[in-house]
């Protein structure tokens, strides 16, 4: 009775899977399906991963135990990478307060704009992967025409959830750098058009790398047996977070205008561009690695 109750409660993916593939195994953070195990007619089992599936890695071996080979980086990875990579170096660079001394207030805010432009390039990048990944289990083929190319409306998927909105995240940071570039704001208007929006993006960047580590870590083996998107998600996790303590440190004391911790703003932000531009550096890692 266990037994038959446990299969009872598995969930399928939100995509198509043939009508004689028997669903053994399903995980992920609910009400999502991240990771799910079938086993086919010929009485091979496969696993399934919403991660591997819209980077078109294919089905992966029972427990991820089948040799892997290397083959040529996907293009979206190696688009995606130089992109938050020149965006994660722009934060870093303008978080030091060496290069902050050496150059004018305006070119800091230009760095730090032409950072969230890339970062914003680099987001739509993934959101368009998640968007057009095949619409079933078994076809790599069955992917979207027309405008869903483009642009789609997925809310029953986790990975949709994550690069929809890590992508509105890096709207509010374009935001919030174009409005630092500015110099004759006032107080208040550099709350409403720097601090908030920078909270806004934060937040955004924490929910979106909390839904790709859940994505990721479903029906995971431990941490030593974790793929590379596993760790590339875990870095973009503990970016987000240092972003976060940056916001915090930069909100605004009374009606000064003074930044409550600059050390903090610095610090966060730098150690969050680190975080994302190691995480980003082994995307090309994963597509060229990680394939059955």
């Amino acid at each position: 009775m266990a037994h038959e109750d446990r299969h009872r409660h598995l969930r399928p993916p939100a995509v198509r899977v043939p009508a004689s593939w028997r669903l053994t195994d399903s995980a992920g953070p609910r009400p999502f399906v991240a990771f799910a195990r079938f086993e086919r007619p010929d009485g091979t089992t496969v696993d399934w991963s919403s991660r591997r599936h819209r980077k078109g890695l294919g089905l992966g071996p029972v427990g991820g135990r089948a040799r892997r080979h290397w083959r040529r980086p996907t293009t979206p990875s190696i688009v995606m990478a130089a992109l938050f990579m020149v965006g994660s170096t722009c934060f870093a660079v303008g978080s030091l307060p060496a290069f902050a001394d050496a150059v004018s207030t305006a070119a800091v805010g230009w760095t730090f704009f032409v950072g969230s432009v890339a970062f914003t390039s680099a987001a739509y990048v993934q959101f368009r992967e998640a968007i057009t990944a095949p619409g079933a289990v078994d076809d790599p083929g069955s992917v979207p025409r027309g405008l869903r190319r483009w642009a789609a409306w997925a809310p029953e998927r986790i990975d949709w959830w994550a690069s929809a909105v890590q992508f509105l995240g890096t709207l509010a940071f374009n935001v919030t750098t174009f409005a630092a570039t500015r110099t004759s704001l006032t107080v208040i208007q550099e709350r409403r058009w720097i601090w908030v929006p920078d909270v806004v993006g934060s937040i955004c960047f924490l929910v979106a790398s909390w839904l790709a580590y859940g994505e990721a870590a479903a029906g995971g083996h431990g941490v030593r047996g974790r793929g590379v998107g596993w760790w590339i998600c875990w870095l973009n996790l503990a970016g987000s977070v240092a972003f976060g303590l940056a916001a915090v440190g930069a909100r605004y004391l009374g009606a000064t205008g003074e930044i409550a911790n600059i050390a903090l703003v610095n610090l966060g932000t730098f150690a969050g561009a680190v975080c994302f531009f190691l995480g980003a550096a082994l995307l090309p890692v994963e597509s060229a690695r990680e394939s059955a």
